[in-house]
């Protein structure tokens, strides 16, 4: 299922830098803009509830069409701009696995966690080690 998700992401993908080519820009604006609202995530330098929060805003794809068509009602390419590269942008995102955020932190989203690295319990340890015996060598070395 996660291949058909990326697959669709990357069809809106596709299909928002067709929206990009409608507008009257050098392509190379395309490559300037895409990453810029990852800037949201500087919210988490407060807390992960305004990071969240920010980050959310940034790369929620129904506000990026609501920006994209109050642009086109009101005929302002500036506007349309940003709702083409925030929908292109979150498409981008979802295709490496980040969704939207929960505020318990920036690993977990609306797609499951990240692939971000996690710290391992102790119970997750024991369960690399086949058994205890090689533990207490170590220590014994340590010990020296």
């Amino acid at each position: 299922m996660k291949t058909v998700i990326k697959l669709e992401e990357l069809g809106l993908f596709v299909f928002g830098i067709y929206l990009f080519s409608q507008l009257d820009y050098l392509w190379w604006w395309f490559l300037v803009w895409i990453l810029v609202p990852d800037f949201s995530m500087l919210g988490y330098l407060f807390n992960a509830k305004v990071g969240a929060f920010l980050y959310n805003v940034f790369h929620h794809r129904g506000i990026a069409v609501l920006i994209y068509i109050l642009g086109f009602y009101l005929k302002l390419e500036a506007v349309q701009l940003i709702g083409v590269i925030l929908f292109s942008h979150a498409s981008m995102d979802r295709i490496f696995g980040y969704g939207l955020k929960y505020e318990t932190g920036f690993k977990y989203t609306h797609l499951g966690e990240t692939h971000i690295k996690k710290e391992l319990s102790s119970d997750e340890v024991k369960k690399c080690v086949p058994d205890n015996q090689n533990l207490n060598i170590f220590s014994e070395e340590i010990g020296k």
